[in-house]
């Protein structure tokens, strides 16, 4: 029987376990990267453990905390960079661009893996690398030579046959794929991509669409490396770096969908989730208060180009904003040099820095109850910065062409004001500058550099042992597809990643603003706090905070229907036990408030049971849960958390 790709990679990488799907393996890490806003985090976490040595090629970027107000964001850089000559790790400066941009310009290897602390870290899968997004403890582990450990994924193949009409991209391809996956369900599975469609993609083209393949909650997307991929990195100046890669004539996959890409239409995702998809045909019209186009999905020199073709000699509507932020460095250069970015620029265009900004929420937020069109991944309710907003998620096309009429609009119709549709045409060779990143020193000079830590930057909190039980009570109650923004807000809390105690004063913040100051009385009064939630709970980002505060307000336990992947391996590594209901029907008979015992738990873990029952004392009622941990998670959620069991054990072995 042959093997698909994603099978190929991950078989020449195991070192522990076997492939059988839905076991766990531990795999070998060629490549790690890490963003500013995660990064901090991760080093902290490095230097804990009591690395001294980067294993992997490592990449630490800064893209996200980059509004720099207070001193806090700029301490991070300076602690990153000092982190990064330190250890040997190499450094992309405040400005070089988005970490998922950059990686795949001048990094990203067919055949090799990677994983970063970024859930969007698949984009790289555009070039053929396994590429996954996890928590920040598993990056650390995995830059010091640990393995990464995964649930041996089943493959989902996406057969695109066709060719793309005018004024459809590779946008509306992943959100027909999110129309059809949803953004729920997917745990467990990793999407690989193929069929005579794909030969018609370029790899920014297929970056885009790796990239919120990761809105669906899979492991990971990816794309053959063919031809395609091989012209891209000759005009990286990185055609050394290509191998063939493919999946062989009978590779077996768990299922097939099919998509006509010459059937395709714009399409759009609704407020406020990014599988709200709906045709841009059936929502046309709604007046536009602001655009904004850019963030790791659609910002690289196609896409910024046949924006400033669409928008050429045109003025942007005046009852909106419009800004743009290119992807990368070499972007931005490459759309300056081939007269694009003056065609931006007289548009009425804000030209924004080439960082995350917007897609982040901490820069050029929406109007109260703003309708606000962005080539971004994410449209989660208050994401943005605004509360009442209401976000759409469209392809830079469909973005251009509301510009110009200030409401939602299809751009087949721009051909109806004489806009021609204009095939983008990438030049020979791509602008190459590297002078943005700080190389390795020689290890003998590394040994002399001092880490800066201002007073924002705090050591990681350690969890305490599992009790033998847990006498608790539900402190929250959430419903479905609750996001690490619900758990833990980015936006302008951003510059206090760094410090664990500040920031946890806004955990659930956006859905109960009381909810730390109430967490932490139950954990100075012995009372664990539980989590009640609903289905897909922990969806969106990696960000390893979303687990690691709650944590430091006492969270014991998070008993869901559903739990997303990273997140649950985020929970498990700070000790936070991840509970699934056996019964999904027994969530409505808790409310919030309710005392719920768990008891005998720390003997359940060490016997391996599956299972336990927990006991809602208000209700009188039992609730029978599963313990959602392999047995290597089990030992360290026993210990409080991964950090204080690698500590118990030896630190690096």
């Amino acid at each position: 029987m042959g093997k698909n790709i994603i099978e190929k990679i991950l078989d020449t990488h195991i070192v522990e376990g076997t492939s059988e799907k839905g076991k766990e393996i531990g795999i070998k890490i060629d490549q790690t990267l890490t963003q500013d806003a995660t990064g901090t985090a991760v080093y902290l976490e490095f230097e804990a453990i009591g690395f001294n040595e980067v294993k992997t090629e490592a990449v630490s970027f800064v893209d996200h905390n980059t509004i720099q107000v207070g001193f806090e964001n700029a301490d991070d850089h300076k602690y990153l960079q000092s982190v990064a000559e330190k250890y040997g790790i190499i450094f992309s400066r405040p400005g070089n661009g988005i970490c998922h941009q950059v990686h795949l310009e001048r990094f990203a290897k067919p055949g090799k893996t990677l994983i970063g602390s970024d859930s969007h870290t698949p984009t790289a899968g555009g070039v053929g690398s396994l590429a996954i997004g996890v928590g920040g403890l598993d990056v650390s582990v995995a830059m010091g030579g640990g393995p990464y450990y995964l649930t041996y994924p089943k493959v989902i193949k996406i057969e695109l046959t066709g060719k793309l009409q005018p004024w459809v991209s590779a946008k509306d391809i992943i959100l027909k794929v999110l129309e059809v996956l949803t953004t729920k369900g997917n745990v467990g599975y990793a999407i690989e991509y193929g069929g005579a469609g794909v030969k018609t993609l370029t790899v920014p083209e297929r970056a885009t669409i790796t990239n919120m393949g990761a809105e669906t909650g899979v492991t990971t997307s990816i794309f053959p490396s063919d031809e395609i991929t091989l012209a891209f990195l000759k005009k990286e100046g990185r055609e050394k770096d290509w191998i063939p890669l493919e999946a062989d004539p009978d590779a077996v996959y768990e299922r097939t969908i099919e998509i006509n890409l010459s059937a395709l239409v714009p399409m759009i995702a609704c407020p406020d989730s990014p599988d709200n998809v709906k045709k841009v045909q059936d929502v046309e019209g709604i007046p536009v208060d602001q655009v904004a186009i850019g963030s790791c999905t659609n910002s690289s020199y196609r896409d910024l180009m046949i924006v400033a073709h669409i928008l050429k000699g045109k003025v942007a509507h005046k009852n909106l904003e419009f800004g743009v932020a290119p992807g990368s460095r070499q972007v931005l250069e490459m759309i300056a040099d081939s007269g694009g970015l003056k065609d931006l620029i007289q548009s009425g265009a804000r030209v924004f820095e080439t960082a995350c900004g917007f897609c982040i929420g901490n820069s050029f937020s929406p109007n109260s109850g703003g309708v606000s069109l962005r080539t971004i991944n994410r449209n989660f309710k208050g994401r943005s910065g605004t509360a009442d907003a209401k976000v759409y998620l469209v392809s830079p096309e469909t973005a251009a062409a509301s510009v110009i009429t200030g409401v939602i609009t299809d751009p087949r119709k721009l051909e109806d004001i004489g806009i021609k549709y204009e095939e983008v045409e990438l030049p020979d060779r791509f602008f190459i500058d590297d002078s943005m990143f700080i190389f390795p020193k020689p290890v003998e000079e590394r040994e002399k550099v001092e880490i800066f830590r201002g007073p924002n930057i705090q050591p990681i909190p350690r969890n305490d042992p599992l009790p033998s039980d847990i006498n608790g009570v539900a402190t929250i109650k959430v419903g479905d597809k609750v996001t690490t923004d619900h758990i833990m807000p980015a936006g302008q809390y951003l510059k206090y990643r760094s410090n664990i105690p500040r920031y946890a004063e806004h955990v659930f913040e956006p859905l109960d603003p009381t909810f730390a100051k109430r967490a932490l009385e139950n954990k100075e009064k012995g009372i664990a706090n539980l989590v009640i939630a609903g289905e897909s709970y922990g969806q969106g980002s990696s960000r390893e905070h979303a687990a690691l505060c709650p944590m430091f307000l006492g969270v014991k336990g998070i008993i869901a229907k559903t739990i997303e992947r990273i997140h649950l391996d985020n929970l498990a590594n700070f000790g936070i036990l991840p509970l699934q209901f056996v019964n999904p029907s027994d969530y409505d008979g808790i409310n919030q408030g309710d005392e719920i015992d768990i008891p005998d738990i720390l003997n359940a873990l060490e016997k391996g049971e599956k299972e336990i029952n927990a006991f809602n004392k208000t209700k009188g009622i039992e609730i029978k849960l599963k313990i959602m941990l392999t047995d290597r998670q089990r030992k360290f959620v026993m210990a409080g958390g991964l950090l204080p069991y690698t500590g118990k054990t030896g630190g690096k072995k």
